[in-house]
């Protein structure tokens, strides 16, 4: 976007008489093609899968991320995926952020889809991370509350603001250490970025989270964050199922290092 030929700044004003030009970009198409990606798989049935995403894979296709993702995988490993989440997210109930690892729930018809998304809301569906945040934590447990929505000057950005969408987030210390914290964090509704934006607001961003001001020398290359704990019921049988994944090597290193 351009003002009056120069590139636009979302902190100056249109007045009357400038020009604005905008250059949209090609339609993007969602449909993703099949890929043969190895996943770790932590269980399987007809009715859904649960999944150790590794870091660094992105959940579905999205401008600049069209191939490799966690979608792309899904239609690699064949049968069919729920639709309810729309053509771009066959089987995608929730998300994880690209650097976060761990375990997430995939659907593969839309009854099952539905079922699970009804937990999600209902907060019947619980997902507990593991976070490296920086600094010490003066309490060992608390809840952070802070309606979250974009950032006013970085909309790629979330923060707690003014009439954003209620948020809130309960953390436990594991261990502490000298510039470093180790959390169990649950949450009790899942805002974008949630756990990175409220730890941030708290004045200990996650480390490596260059983001939300967690990144610099010595800092891993993504946020140290891990979706350790996944319960839910089963949609078709009712059963209570739990699942737990070790944090990947990256995760496990870093924390070692530190003092």
């Amino acid at each position: 976007m351009r003002v009056n030929g120069e590139p636009a700044d979302p902190s100056n004003h249109v007045s009357v008489g400038d020009v604005v030009e905008v250059d949209v970009p090609e339609a993007y198409a969602p449909a993703a093609a099949p890929e043969p990606i190895l996943l770790e798989v932590v269980y399987e049935d007809e009715d859904l899968v649960v999944i150790n995403k590794p870091p660094g894979m992105v959940v579905h296709p999205a401008p600049g991320h069209q191939s490799g993702t966690l979608v792309h995988a899904l239609l690699g490993r064949g049968g069919s995926w729920s639709s309810a989440g729309g053509e771009a997210r066959p089987g995608i109930v929730h998300r994880l952020d690209k650097g976060t690892s761990g375990l997430i729930v995939v659907a593969r018809n839309d009854t099952s889809h539905r079922a699970l998304s009804a937990q999600l809301s209902d907060r019947t569906l619980s997902r507990t991370y593991l976070a490296i945040a920086r600094g010490r934590f003066d309490t060992d447990a608390g809840e952070l509350e802070g309606a979250i929505g974009r950032h006013p000057k970085d909309r790629k950005r979330m923060a707690v603001v003014a009439g954003g969408r209620y948020a809130r987030t309960r953390y436990a210390v594991v261990e502490k250490r000298r510039t470093h914290t180790l959390l169990r964090c649950d949450l009790d509704t899942g805002r974008t970025h949630q756990i990175r934006v409220h730890l941030a607001a708290l004045g200990h961003p996650l480390a490596g989270d260059a983001e939300y001001g967690g990144g610099g020398p010595g800092e891993p290359d993504r946020p140290m964050l891990h979706a350790w704990r996944l319960r839910l019921r089963h949609p078709r049988t009712r059963e209570e199922m739990s699942f737990e994944v070790a944090p990947p090597a990256d995760f496990n290193t870093f924390w070692s290092a530190v003092q």
